[in-house]
């Protein structure tokens, strides 16, 4: 028997007694604990140790065997047969909700993923409840888990029934899940840079307005905008919606419903107010159809393809960066 320990069980977490077995196996072996020839403990051995029944342990060798990763000698216990682990790399994606730019996101990762790996993708539509439950279910089912917490805080309780080695955290940066590898967006300072990026088409506004709806939508983007404004001495205002706004000539309006988009455009429209001359729109998160809306929308938003290709490579080479995946003001001719 090595002298190093080559299985552990973990009696709190959600992965199966066997899975475990198994996956601490192939982690020794991943890791040169374990060499091709090397005698395993013996059922009883891990039986006792951990407290296991024997069909446990049987169930978790014979599948180990049935990969030809352990051979069984009689009345001498079994061995290692292989170490070449050919292990299929299954990925388990849990985003909030499926829109343009999202579909952008997964077929970027798609794509990159493409004969390297599986990928099944979930939905968790900003329910707590569907959100524990689709990870609760994923456990032991994947070698890698991609997880979009959105709005929740207090994750990492569930979080840690997964192993804490192939768990990645897409789009937000949560100080509770900063043992995470990441992709993520800083809301606050992309929105403040996008902004002085695009100064000088800016400072011909005479009032900047940013429409935020709050609830699932990242706050911080107010800090960013705030923090604009008052440094470079424009008048603004944060409203949650557009309900009592009239908008007038000179301004420049920030939006991030595509539904508030939709209506300004018609508002605009209405007023015969000329967009990118009197009257400013600009859209968050890109899309292709706001390339041809009114003649092109400016928009600021993330490189969503380049956040898939970003957490794909991550996944494959079993990097453990936190990456800021930068955003920038697209502008068209509605500034």
């Amino acid at each position: 028997m090595p002298k190093r320990r080559v299985i552990s069980i973990n009696p709190k977490s959600s992965v199966p007694k066997y899975r475990q077995i198994i996956d601490t196996v192939l982690k020794s072996i991943e890791k040169k604990r374990l060499k091709k020839g090397d005698k395993v403990p013996s059922i009883n051995q891990i039986c006792s140790e951990f407290s296991l029944s024997r069909d446990t342990v049987m169930f978790a060798f014979n599948e180990l065997k049935s990969k030809g990763i352990l051979k069984s000698q009689p009345g001498k216990g079994y061995y290692i047969a292989s170490t070449e682990i050919k292990v299929e790399e299954r990925v388990f994606v849990l985003f909030d909700e499926l829109n343009a730019f999202k579909e952008d996101l997964y077929n970027s990762l798609i794509n990159s993923l493409k004969g390297k790996a599986t990928v099944e993708v979930y939905f968790h539509h900003f329910n707590y409840k569907v959100f524990k439950n689709l990870i609760t279910e994923s456990i032991g089912n994947y070698t890698s888990y991609l997880i979009m917490p959105a709005t929740f805080d207090n994750t990492g309780h569930l979080l840690s029934k997964l192993p804490q080695d192939r768990v990645y955290i897409i789009d937000r940066l949560k100080p509770e899940l900063a043992k995470y590898p990441v992709v993520y967006q800083d809301f606050e300072q992309d929105f403040y840079d996008a902004l002085v990026e695009g100064k000088e088409m800016i400072e011909k506004y005479r009032r900047l307005v940013f429409v935020n709806p709050g609830g699932k939508e990242p706050e911080e983007r107010s800090e960013g905008f705030k923090r604009f404004c008052e440094e470079n001495d424009f008048r603004y205002e944060i409203v949650k919606s557009l309900d009592g706004v009239k908008p007038s000539l000179w301004e420049a309006y920030f939006l991030i419903s595509d539904r508030d988009l939709v209506e300004m455009v018609k508002i605009a429209k209405y007023c015969k107010f000329k967009l990118g001359k009197k009257f400013g729109i600009v859209s968050f998160n890109n899309t292709m159809l706001k390339e041809v809306v009114s003649g092109g929308i400016t928009t600021i938003s993330t490189d969503f393809t380049e956040m898939g290709r970003t957490l794909a490579n991550m996944v494959v080479t079993r990097d453990k960066s936190q990456v800021r995946n930068n955003a920038r003001m697209i502008v068209r001719n509605s500034l």
